[in-house]
């Protein structure tokens, strides 16, 4: 082989790539991020190829040791990485030969680049969804603890952003806790697609060696491996609903953000953020800026960005493996970090969170928030409901004339609308009166509200006892 051409496949080339082509192609520049799950498959599939006989008990021996040390040298900034090697794999490969000798050649026996890398990847994302969860998990914790706290804590509800009837703030947190929920129930679904094994594909089509897959899936940790070859190497969909399922939970991490902008206003101040989440304006003093919510709402878009990027980087590819999905890492490992750290922000903002009570029980009283509960109480005294509806539209009608909510009405004033209302009516018109009415199980009423907070606790305490 010419020492002036690629010493992965430069025996059939007779000039050295093109210095710009070189560099384009190569991927070391990002895929290096892979090397503790490089050195962690090729350990396996040494000791693998150790059980069938094509490695003796030394020459595994000295493999992974020397594979040890590379791994010491990368964590210690000592590792020098070559652009015209390609890649992670290269890299290490050419590192361990040139450490061990030639038996570092020996490794990449009954494999491939292909399967290779797919194996690193899902290595990769099975630790990234591992460490998600994790966040996941503490941030859907702060906010059941939170839920709990102010079970007892008056606000107004709100549709089309118009208020509608009273809820409590533990309620309202309970709601985000329940998007957060079914994201949580798509990760582990997701985390069972990305834990097989493509090693043993090799290029495309399987290798002549007696490889032991079941082995290697063994000792990766992965439930199997691949059932097909063609499939195993060119296969990104685990990469794509990570992505998807990424996205749905910042579109409600992105909602959540919505909310708490809104709140912190003056306009609402409902809430206090303390302020290592937020900054202030270079030219007005008095500013405190919700920076982290804003910028959570903000990276919502680049991981929309980066699911259409998978989506059309796949949609046309012929098996099997394509220069192609050389592409699906920088994507990826972009979404993997961007989760990553808005959990992580989420998780340690959320418990710090300050309701202003009485600024949400008088935002509350406005509105006309308990007519339905009017309307509930004239059907309960007999009126149909469309007639209550009409009779309850006519009270806020007159309302809004005086300047008066329902519960600020005197009896003789409501009476004037039905002779259905009796003194026991005010009973239903206060807030907490309301709010307490809906006692049923996914209801406002503050015992409901602190019955779904435990069962919440105990559903994430099974998920964290879960191996």
């Amino acid at each position: 082989m010419s020492q002036t051409t690629n010493q992965s496949w430069g025996g059939r080339f007779s000039e050295p790539t093109d210095a710009f082509v070189e560099r384009f192609t190569a991927s070391v520049t990002f895929d290096q991020r892979l090397a503790h799950q490089d050195i962690q498959g090729s350990i396996a599939h040494a000791t693998m190829l150790t059980r069938i006989g094509v490695l003796t008990d030394d020459e595994r021996e000295a493999i992974v040791q020397g594979l040890i040390e590379i791994r010491s040298e990368i964590d210690a900034g000592e590792f020098e990485w070559s652009v015209p090697l390609e890649d992670v794999h290269m890299n290490i490969e050419a590192r361990l030969t040139q450490k061990i000798g030639i038996v570092g050649k020996k490794l990449h026996t009954g494999r491939s680049r292909n399967d290779q890398v797919a194996t690193d990847i899902r290595l990769f994302m099975r630790d990234a969804v591992d460490v998600i969860e994790g966040e996941l998990i503490r941030l859907r914790e702060g906010l059941v603890e939170l839920a709990d706290r102010e079970a007892d804590t008056i606000m107004p509800g709100f549709t089309h952003l118009q208020t509608a009837q009273p809820v409590t703030f533990g309620h309202h947190l309970l709601a985000w806790q329940e998007m957060l929920a079914r994201d949580h129930e798509r990760l582990l679904d997701c985390r069972k697609r990305i834990n097989v094994l493509p090693l043993g594909a090799a290029a495309l089509a399987g290798t002549t060696y007696p490889i032991d897959r079941h082995m290697s899936a063994e000792l990766l940790g992965f439930t199997r491996p691949a059932e097909n070859s063609l499939d195993a190497v060119s296969d990104r969909d685990f990469a794509i609903e990570f992505t998807s399922v990424a996205s749905l939970l910042l579109m409600h991490l992105s909602r959540m953000s919505e909310e708490l902008v809104l709140w912190t206003s003056a306009q609402f101040d409902f809430i206090d953020l303390p302020d290592r989440f937020c900054t202030g304006s270079s030219i007005m003093p008095q500013k405190k800026n919700p920076d982290v919510p804003e910028l959570v709402r903000g990276k919502t878009g680049r991981v929309y960005g980066h699911l259409i990027s998978l989506l059309t980087l796949m949609k046309s590819q012929p098996l099997a493996y394509n220069k192609d999905n050389q592409e699906d890492k920088e994507p990826l490992f972009d979404a993997v970090d961007t989760l990553r750290d808005c959990l992580k922000a989420f998780a340690d903002m959320i418990p710090a969170i300050e309701p202003k009570k009485a600024n949400m029980f008088e935002a509350a009283r406005k509105g006309f928030s308990t007519a339905t509960d009017l309307a509930d109480y004239l059907v309960r005294n007999g009126v149909a409901f469309r007639d209550a509806h009409e009779i309850v539209g006519q009270s806020v009608a007159y309302g809004l004339k005086e300047e008066k909510d329902l519960s600020e009405m005197t009896l003789e004033e409501l009476q004037q609308f039905s002779d259905s209302i009796d003194a026991d009516v005010f009973e239903v018109l206060t807030l907490e009166g309301s709010v307490a009415a809906r006692n049923h199980i996914g209801g406002t009423a503050p015992d409901q509200v602190r019955a779904a907070a435990q069962r919440a606790r105990e559903v994430l305490q099974t998920l964290k006892d879960q191996p």
